[in-house]
């Protein structure tokens, strides 16, 4: 089927002079509709639909800039390219402070108006060609990259060569990838799980590991605090690469921005990785060293987050910053957000500020339990725009412009990431058993090796023993946990939820990023 034309109204008052130029565009497959005046112009446009307009700013009777106004109450989106003889500069800015798309100057030539016409109407046709392109090829190169044999870097590049995809997708809707990438994606996880399943027992018993989340502060942190800055260091709960992706424009004009990446450590989940990460100590290493606030955690998983500023404390002794002062805020509340910013000033002088933010966490629970937050961010694209839009309004975005005006350096990490779950997975356990959807642990719990990593010697995976025959059930891909009981029941319930503690590259492949103020 042929393309259908572009329709553009030209308004001059000497239109009669420019039949060349018209016919220069028709014969480039423009459709173009003359006016001799602004009046005519904008009554053509409230009874016909136009791409663009063409209007001349010296038009006898009402002025183009009038015209523009009048045009836009219209149809604000209508894209609009004024035609002047002025180089005034006063002008030029009052014609682009009325939304204008572009500006030429006459005498104007075929060729620059073809230009100028292409630039705005067929702009997003030809990103979205060249798009396509890009990734069949893209797509066709990580199907056999997945045939080779990887090491941790290479799944970082992946993972992050997706999530660019992804955010590229974001911006052109209906262009059919979509899915494609979707699947892709899904494959890649089911090599990523195996990879994990191979691997991660080495990582974690071995001083040359990729970077976990006990060795970030260490890495990260330490260093800057050993030269003398004074550091802002943040965790987000449940922060995505993506989600940092979709956010990280907003800061461009107050930090320069330096991104690295680190594994979680598995499960995937707060009691766990976000303590690894204050304490510099893994799971079963902390089970050891404080016994009596593990053992309080097993009453309750939160309880296990409410001491994160002593293994703080004991991280920067263990590095000898003994003498270091420290500040450590916890945000849950959005009231505490707003005391964390008016107070910032004078956090901000302690050497180390520690502060965690809650929000995007509780928002992907939130969305599990509500029918509005599933309308609102029904897939990945639609909670990526949720959490940018929560971000541009947050205290957390405030807080960050103006430590920027402080001159702190600022280190941003996550504890882990989440994973839309889509596929239950029968599991077998007792009564005992943990309740979490993406790992469980408890006595001779089983599942399909297909759907989960198995750890039945829980001290190879760094983990505490909890009583006899204890082993670990760590879910792969976007599998969920369901028991047989009242099954179907749960796995609609729990479906097309939002959920960590397993072994996804969503969870496990996190940002460290270091601002640096301008």
């Amino acid at each position: 089927m042929a393309e259908t034309k572009k329709k553009i109204l030209w308004i001059d008052d000497e239109i009669e002079l420019l039949q060349p130029h018209m016919l220069f565009l028709k014969d480039r497959g423009y459709g173009i509709t003359p006016a001799s005046n602004a009046e005519d112009g904008i009554s053509l446009i409230k009874s016909e639909k136009f791409d663009l307009i063409l209007l001349d700013e010296m038009l006898h009777g009402m002025d183009g800039l009038t015209a523009l106004g009048e045009i836009k109450e219209i149809n604000p989106s209508l894209p609009v390219i004024m035609i002047t003889k002025s180089e005034k500069e006063s002008l030029m800015e009052e014609a682009i402070g009325s939304r204008i798309d572009d500006y030429l100057t006459k005498p104007v030539n075929p060729s620059q108006i073809l230009s100028a016409l292409k630039k705005i109407l067929d702009s997003q046709k030809f990103e979205r060609e060249k798009l396509s392109r890009d990734y069949v090829r893209d797509f066709q190169s990580l199907a056999s990259r997945l045939m080779s044999p990887l090491h941790a870097n290479d799944w970082i590049d992946i993972y992050m060569r997706i999530n660019e995809w992804e955010l590229d997708i974001d911006g052109h809707h209906g262009l059919g990838l979509r899915q494609m990438l979707f699947s892709q994606k899904r494959e890649c996880n089911v090599a990523f799980a195996r990879f994990i399943e191979d691997h991660y027992a080495d990582w974690i018993n071995s001083s040359t590991r990729p970077t976990l989340s006990m060795d970030i502060f260490g890495k990260y942190v330490v260093p800057l605090l050993e030269k003398g800055e004074k550091v802002v260091f943040i965790i987000v709960d449940n922060l995505r690469a993506d989600q940092w992706l979709s956010m990280e424009p907003m800061l461009y004009p107050y930090y320069r921005i330096n991104k690295d990446y680190y594994f979680s450590i598995l499960p995937t989940a707060t009691p766990y990785s976000r303590n690894a990460i204050f304490s510099g100590l893994t799971p079963l290493e902390l089970s050891e060293k404080f016994p009596a606030l593990w053992e309080e955690g097993q009453k309750s998983e939160t309880s296990r987050n409410k001491n994160e500023h002593k293994f703080l404390e004991y991280q920067l002794h263990h590095f000898g910053l003994n003498d270091l002062k420290m500040k450590y805020v916890k945000i849950i509340e959005p009231q505490e957000a707003k005391n964390v910013y008016n107070n910032i000033s004078s956090y901000s002088n302690a050497p180390l500020l520690a502060i965690v933010f809650n929000f995007i966490d509780f928002l992907a629970h939130s969305r599990s339990d509500s029918e509005v937050l599933k309308e609102i961010a029904p897939d990945e694209a639609a909670f990526r725009s949720l959490t940018r839009s929560w971000f541009d309004h947050s205290y957390f975005f405030k807080t960050l412009s103006r430590l920027a005006k402080l001159g702190n350096t600022v280190i941003i990490s996550s504890d882990h990431g989440s994973v839309r779950s889509l596929r239950g997975a029968k599991v077998i356990g007792d009564r005992d058993t943990s309740t979490n959807l993406r790992y469980k642990f408890g006595k001779s719990l089983k599942c399909d090796s297909k759907y989960a990593i198995n750890v039945k010697d829980p001290g190879a995976f760094k983990l505490p023993v909890v009583g006899i025959n204890t082993n670990y059930l760590i879910a792969k891909e976007d599998y969920y946990f369901v028991y047989p009981t009242d099954y179907h029941h749960y796995l609609n319930y729990y479906r097309d939820t939002f959920q960590h503690g397993g072994a996804a590259m969503e969870e496990m492949i996190l940002p460290v990023i270091k601002l640096e103020p301008k």
